[in-house]
């Protein structure tokens, strides 16, 4: 297994963090690890999807399968990246109002 640093790290997490349903799979993970069906259920997406969502995410090296008997739990690779999930969901963004229609603008904010 390689370590990455420095902007290696970014560009992963960054591609993590270009899909909705990955963003939803990451934020699930920073409470607490979970099965996939659970993460499927809770996500409202189905196995199929969810599978391919922490495919990526473990090829990004943000999450780890533990096998656990015949199922796996998922979890994040690091506390640390829990904690930039965190700190990431209190930024407040500066938006100009023609850049509205950016996926995940929502009016009032």
């Amino acid at each position: 297994m390689q370590t990455l640093t420095s902007t290696s790290v970014l560009e992963r997490v960054g591609t993590a963090l270009s899909d909705p349903t990955r963003v939803r799979i990451l934020v699930a993970l920073r409470d607490a690890p979970a099965y996939p069906s659970e993460l499927a259920e809770s996500l409202g997406v189905s196995r199929q999807s969810l599978s391919n969502h922490l495919s990526c995410l473990r090829g990004c090296g943000l999450v780890v399968a533990v096998p656990e008997g015949r199922r796996s739990r998922y979890e994040l690779v690091d506390p640390k990246l829990g904690h930039a999930l965190t700190d990431l969901l209190g930024i407040v963004l500066a938006v100009e109002p023609e850049h509205h229609g950016h996926p995940g603008w929502v009016a009032g904010r």
